[in-house]
């Protein structure tokens, strides 16, 4: 499977350009139990309260947000912990973070490279010897962080959700990942161009493992989640089940008879998604991560400039080590989304921390071409 490319994430395209497409119709359930929400001086808290207000919808089941930073704070959380109950949902839920991983996996890496143990600049093939076949030019280290090893995608289960939600329950290791995506061959000369796909991270996390002897979730760990005090975060693995409480995510799936039916897809094997996007977290340690990690606190200042360092030359190049450049309002933020079947998370902040945001919006259509409504109107309310 050939996951969608986005040369800009939906978060910018979306701030930019009107959605296209209309909205689906109501679902035939219940009302929304109320939305919480507690703010301080700062963001546009009516604009956030009205963000939320009419879930669950056709478009989402819940919504979790905090926006933070020295401007001022705001949480709040609305939907259902699951349609059969009609229970409101839980504002500490954990979630799939999907992409929001690899802000992990790049401080997992960039903390080895402080260290000694990993250079930049120094080709895969030295650290992983075979992995690559002669077809490819040596990639540095630092191509790999910021999509430019000319790699291609790897191989899943399909395209199709039916395909995929078939197979949700078994094991496509990380290196039967990156093996088709060796077989391939190179998409283009490491540096020519920036594309950003998961098989880059998938292989950082062979050479986090190669480097330490010991496992990705072991090294992301002690090097990033402790640090940062993310206590509810962790990585699943092969397991289908999102451990501790969490929110149910649907897909909103169209039957042959043209009805629509929401899909339980809460649990689901994502080990092939592993140190790209297989890690399981909430939206109070995603903050702490992005605030911790901008501070300093989790990699020394000299490596931390990779994370704020988008490669020159490149047209189009928006993507820096975990992280993508993007300037809405006359500010500039730095960001992460990702998404998983049931779940669209995004972390975000200025440079200085005056103003953070994460989400994690029940996307009942998370992997679609377009922002999903709900997180659209999100963001647009927290970035005012």
């Amino acid at each position: 499977m050939r996951p969608r490319r986005r040369t800009t994430t939906a978060l910018t395209a979306s701030l930019v350009l009107a959605l296209a497409a209309g909205p689906l119709a109501a679902p035939a359930f219940a009302a929304s139990p109320s939305t919480t929400a507690r703010a301080t001086a700062g963001p546009d808290a009516e604009a956030l309260r009205a963000a939320l207000t009419g879930l669950p919808n056709s478009d989402a089941t819940a919504a979790l947000v905090r926006v933070g930073g020295t401007d001022g704070t705001w949480r709040g959380s609305s939907g259902v912990h699951d349609l059969e109950s009609g229970a409101a949902a839980d504002p500490d839920a954990r979630f799939r973070a999907g992409s929001t991983t690899k802000v992990v996996t790049a401080a997992t890496v960039l903390r080895l490279t402080a260290q000694g143990k990993v250079d930049l600049d120094s080709p895969i093939q030295h650290y992983l010897p075979g992995l690559l076949t002669k077809a490819f030019e040596p990639i540095s280290v630092r191509q790999l962080l910021n999509h430019t090893s000319g790699i291609q995608a790897g191989d899943g289960f399909g395209d199709a959700f039916e395909d995929q939600y078939a197979h949700r329950f078994d094991t496509l290791t990380p290196r039967q990942v990156v093996a088709s995506a060796v077989a391939k061959g190179p998409e283009f000369r490491p540096g020519e161009r920036q594309d950003y796909l998961n098989v880059n991270y998938t292989i950082l996390g062979l050479l986090i493992e190669k480097v330490t002897g010991h496992s990705y979730a072991t090294e992301a760990t002690r090097l990033v989640l402790r640090p940062a005090g993310m206590r509810d975060t962790y990585f699943p693995g092969t397991d289908p089940r999102i451990l501790g409480p969490h929110n149910h995510g649907y897909q909103l799936v169209q039957q042959a008879d043209g009805t629509k039916e929401f899909v339980d897809v809460t649990n689901w094997n994502q080990a092939d998604r592993w140190a790209a996007g297989d890690m399981i977290s909430t939206t109070a340690d995603l903050e702490r991560l992005i605030t911790a990690l901008f501070r300093g606190r989790i990699v020394p200042r000299p490596q931390l400039k990779e994370m704020f360092t988008v490669p020159a030359g490149i047209e189009g190049a928006g993507y820096s080590a975990g992280l993508q450049r993007f300037e809405y309002g006359g500010k500039v933020y730095w960001l992460k989304s990702g998404s998983r079947y049931g779940y669209s998370a995004v972390v975000l902040a200025t440079r200085d921390l005056s103003r953070t945001l994460v989400y994690s919006v029940n996307s009942t259509d998370a992997k679609g071409e377009s922002m999903n409504a709900v997180a659209e109107r999100i963001a647009l309310a927290a970035l005012k």
